[in-house]
């Protein structure tokens, strides 16, 4: 099955929201991190997310090093692989900073928009754009103008309000004041009344989150903060305006603290830091284990069958597989395709 298509993917985060559960939503860098992701989804018929960050798309594009170039063609590359598989996966981007909005989102959008004039569905179904080092009100200025452009092509927008703590893609908000790092229930009304009236979007609210790699537990999340805010807007603005959450800095939360951002409306969660090590993890034991292989020493030729890059990439792709998985599992989005059986 193809890429979803604007109305299919608003079917997964409709899907999503009222069954209480969020897509896993897998940061790539590579094909075999895309291998990794849609091979996860595949065995488990589950529906899922794709998402390429600016400094992703930066890697991808190789000596043209130009961060849009890169997303693209992951992006297509996730569009043609994809198109042979029994479940939905969506294509985003990932934190994109004010000062890169012209050099990565803009490009973008603009392929997006030449696609869907020549009869075509647009490229992405959604994009972030990360506005959090902005005041509130700067951040849901440039959301605006992002959002009239994205509604029209059946992209979502997915914003950001307060700060997502520690450092992600050259990103780091290690020294955030703390007070940032919790979304306020006046920030996400404001949100919402800023950004509903011109198309979907999604929203990042933080409650404490943090990325990077942390011990469980190390990480002191406060949930009910979601649970606050959506009930601000509710009691504002009725049932109908519950907001679609997404979950940054996943790494070390509790399962119950997880389990109860979906109760309070997290429909999107995004997996990076321990996929990184998972697919790394057994290039490094295929190293270790093939030391005498792997090299040329004193005249001989080592062996091909341990240096050949496909002999550990497929491990890496295999683990990563198996952590994809496990964040499916506990996102409760296993077996929930809405792909035609």
């Amino acid at each position: 099955m193809p890429v979803p298509d604007s109305a299919t993917f608003a079917r997964m985060l409709d899907a999503a929201q009222q069954g209480d559960y969020a897509l896993a939503s897998i940061n790539v860098t590579s094909s075999n991190t895309i291998n990794a992701a849609l091979a996860a989804f595949a065995e488990t018929k589950t529906d899922g997310i794709i998402q390429f960050s600016t400094g992703g798309g930066e890697h991808a594009s190789g000596p043209v090093k130009n961060g849009a170039f890169g997303a693209q063609a992951l992006a297509e590359y996730t569009h043609q692989i994809a198109s042979k598989l029994p479940v939905y996966v969506a294509v985003t981007t990932d934190h994109c900073v004010p000062s890169k909005v012209d050099s990565f989102l803009r490009p973008l959008i603009a392929e997006s928009t030449t696609r869907v004039a020549a009869g075509k569905a647009p490229l992405f179904n959604m994009h972030m754009f990360d506005g959090s080092e902005l005041s509130m009100k700067a951040n849901m200025e440039t959301a605006k103008e992002l959002l009239a452009l994205l509604a029209p092509l059946g992209i979502v927008l997915e914003v950001e309000a307060g700060v997502v703590g520690g450092e992600e893609d050259g990103i780091d908000n290690s020294d955030a004041d703390h007070s940032k790092l919790f979304t306020t229930p006046e920030d996400m009304v404001f949100v919402y009344e800023s950004l509903h009236a011109i198309g979907r979007f999604t929203l990042a609210a933080t409650f404490g989150n943090v990325h990077g790699v942390y011990k469980p537990g190390n990480v002191k999340l406060e949930p009910t903060i979601l649970r606050d805010g959506q009930a601000a807007v509710v009691a504002k603005y009725g049932p109908s305006a519950k907001l679609d959450l997404v979950f940054h800095g996943g790494s070390g939360s509790l399962i119950s603290e997880i389990h109860e951002t979906l109760e309070y409306g997290v429909v999107k969660m995004n997996v990076d830091t321990d996929c990184q090590y998972w697919f790394s993890r057994p290039i490094v034991d295929h190293m270790l284990k093939n030391y005498d292989g792997l090299l040329r020493i004193d005249g001989e030729m080592g062996d091909k069958k341990v240096y050949d890059p496909r002999s550990y990439l497929k491990k890496a792709e295999a683990s990563m597989k198996q952590r994809v998985i496990q964040a499916s599992t506990e996102l409760r989005s296993v077996g929930k395709t809405l792909y035609p059986a």
